[in-house]
């Protein structure tokens, strides 16, 4: 497993799109400074249309969409059992700097406890998130919730796992918490274009969960409009391409059956 989550991390700090952005940049200025000019201006033109083309468009929605769109919401009148609920809305390091809870943009996953805390009274709540830090795995996700559901005042109600620093962790160490697989429906609360990946993880482990989908982004199926904003575009696709490289990377090495796990086919009493 660390070998796999080190890996993992060396690999998306070479290929996420803003550092490729700046490796075609470094390698077109190196490719002139050796007097390979086609070669260089060649990598300087396409760099720049690139980021011009990023700027005005929300390209990442091409490939938001099929992950968002892949599950439905559940239906409110469920029985529910419990809750999972997948960390990686947490802004660690600065909530210890500042001494308090602090999220980021799929802060949605943690807000949500205390409406399904509501909803669900009866329901079981685990929180699970670490850190997927190499650098700094000391801060974690799963203390910045506990620190936000004490003032909320459900310290008393929901469980903490503060281990997992990836995906499929939160699944293992979610089942050893809970002593096995649970019986009942349990909801799966993550951001729309983690749960494809999320629910396929669960489902190799022998648990089928319900899911529901929070922190959406995408706006349209490709994108080809105009939206100006460099950095909300290229965090859109950066987000995006992790997630279709994890689904890769996942399915390659036995931690999901499917490519792109779906909603399960209904029943043939329901279908009818």
């Amino acid at each position: 497993m660390d070998s796999f989550f080190n890996l993992s991390k060396l690999f998306w700090f070479f290929a996420r799109p803003d550092h490729f952005l700046v490796w075609m940049l470094l390698l077109g200025l190196f490719s002139l400074w050796v007097g390979w000019r086609r070669l260089g201006i060649g990598l300087l033109v396409g760099d720049l249309v690139l980021l011009l083309c990023i700027m005005l468009m929300p390209l990442g929605d091409a490939l938001m969409m099929p992950l968002e769109s892949r599950f439905p919401q559940p239906d409110r009148n469920l029985k529910v059992d419990g809750i999972i609920v997948l960390g990686g809305g947490e802004l660690a390091e600065e909530s210890v700097y500042w001494h308090q809870p602090q999220i980021n943009q799929a802060g949605e996953r943690l807000m949500l406890i205390p409406v399904l805390a509501h909803q669900f009274p009866k329901a079981k709540i685990l929180f699970s998130g670490g850190s997927g830090s190499v650098l700094r795995p000391e801060f974690k996700g799963g203390d910045v919730a506990k620190a936000y559901l004490d003032s909320a005042g459900l310290s008393g109600r929901v469980l903490i796992e503060r281990d997992s620093r990836n995906t499929h962790e939160n699944a293992i160490n979610t089942i050893k918490l809970l002593g096995g697989v649970p019986k009942g429906n349990w909801l799966l609360v993550t951001s729309a274009y983690h749960m494809p990946r999320s629910i396929g993880i669960f489902r190799r482990q022998g648990w089928e969960l319900t899911p529901y989908p929070v922190d959406y982004y995408a706006l349209s199926d490709d994108g080809l409009h105009l939206a100006p904003g460099l950095w909300n575009n290229l965090s859109e696709i950066e987000i995006a391409l992790r997630e279709w490289v994890g689904l890769l990377a996942y399915y390659l090495s036995g931690k999901t059956s499917q490519l792109l796990p779906g909603p399960l086919p209904a029943p043939e009493s329901e279908a009818l």
